[in-house]
């Protein structure tokens, strides 16, 4: 087993952690730009995992999304070969694929090929969530539940990568996948996926970038509940955190307002292309600008000092092993800029140098 392969070293959830002594990663939706394209965005994706891999970061990973003309990471496996191919030596991962929109062998499948074309870098982060709206779920899925068949899903699909419980004579097996050490990651956005990463004894993700009034339950909840594995003997989080970085606190909040934009066309029920900043004080209703208000408070938005202050908050607060930063800015050297922030902010000089 290579050095990149070894399980992950758990946190020890108790002594609150600091910035520059955790790993700090990407998290990317592969953004379509307004006036522009999906192979744009592609592009852009690429460049920002180079740049990120340069920087330090320990892994980038893309997340399934459908029916969202903003997004263009739907095909997600596809996505993460693209970004392998064109990187050396950072992780590269689904954050996540949801699992209930496919079969597990086909996952399975997708993800051995992966792996075997790029060993040792590979991530599978797992959701339950349908990715999109009732409609995009049934034509994924065709038929909706709540979830309520992923455990049963995981267990599959653990089973397919799992050499002892196959053989050449079982009436399933994936090939390519079957014996291959690929990290599974749990999502989630709320305590039911924190409380089966927790009975599984798997690193846990949680979206405190969209979700933040229920992280700290949790977070409470996956530690309290952990078992030891052999995948890891000790809780593992991972929190996933809008952060927006610019050279001044004005700028940094003028570029936020590109997110803002998001969440007014998500609450509208009209999601679009991603929008350039703008000045939003008189286009709000009040249903709208109280969503927006909500939506921010978690992000972190501003200028170096600003950033620096609240992430070493954030750490102080959560515990966290390891930061996913989202980053939704319009312009693309704009948002390379603001993860060249926080790599300076948190990423010692020795890691950059790979």
């Amino acid at each position: 087993m290579s050095e990149s392969q070894q399980p992950i070293e758990g946190g020890q959830g108790t002594a609150p952690k600091k910035i520059g002594d955790i790993p700090i990663s990407v998290l990317d939706l592969s953004q379509i730009l307004e006036g522009h394209t999906a192979a744009d965005a592609f592009r852009n994706s690429l460049d920002l995992a180079r740049h990120a891999e340069k920087w330090g970061y320990n892994r980038y990973w893309v997340a399934e999304h459908h029916n969202m003309p903003g997004v263009a990471s739907s095909a997600t496996s596809v996505v993460i070969g693209y970004l392998a191919a064109g990187t050396s030596s950072i992780r590269v991962g689904a954050g996540g694929v949801m699992l209930p929109n496919h079969a597990p062998l086909v996952i399975a499948e997708q993800f051995g090929t992966l792996e075997s074309m790029y060993p040792g870098r590979i991530d599978l982060g797992l959701g339950r969530a349908p990715g999109s709206d009732r409609r995009t779920s049934l034509a994924l899925r065709r038929d909706i539940n709540s979830g309520e068949d992923f455990p049963a899903l995981l267990e599959e699909l653990r089973g397919y990568f799992d050499a002892s419980k196959t053989s050449y004579h079982a009436p399933l097996r994936a090939v390519p996948g079957e014996g291959l050490d690929i990290p599974i990651w749990l999502l989630g956005s709320s305590d039911f996926s924190a409380r089966l990463a927790a009975y599984q004894g798997l690193p846990f993700s949680f979206a405190g970038h969209f979700s933040p009034d229920y992280l700290d339950r949790a977070l409470d909840v996956y530690r309290s509940a952990f078992r030891p594995s052999e995948t890891l003997a000790e809780p593992y989080v991972m929190l996933g955190v809008s952060l927006i970085a610019a050279d001044t606190q004005e700028r940094a909040e003028f570029l936020s307002t590109t997110m803002q934009q998001q969440v007014i066309a998500l609450t509208r029920g009209r999601p679009g292309k991603i929008q350039p900043p703008a000045d939003l004080s008189s286009q709000l209703d009040p249903l709208e600008l109280s969503a927006v208000r909500k939506r921010m408070e978690s992000a972190i938005v501003g200028d170096r000092a600003a950033v620096e202050r609240r992430l070493h908050e954030l750490m102080e607060r959560t515990r966290a092993d390891e930061l996913i930063v989202t980053s939704g800015i319009y312009d693309h050297a704009e948002r390379l800029h603001s993860y060249e922030i926080l790599a300076d902010i948190a990423i010692p000089a020795g890691k950059a140098a790979r």
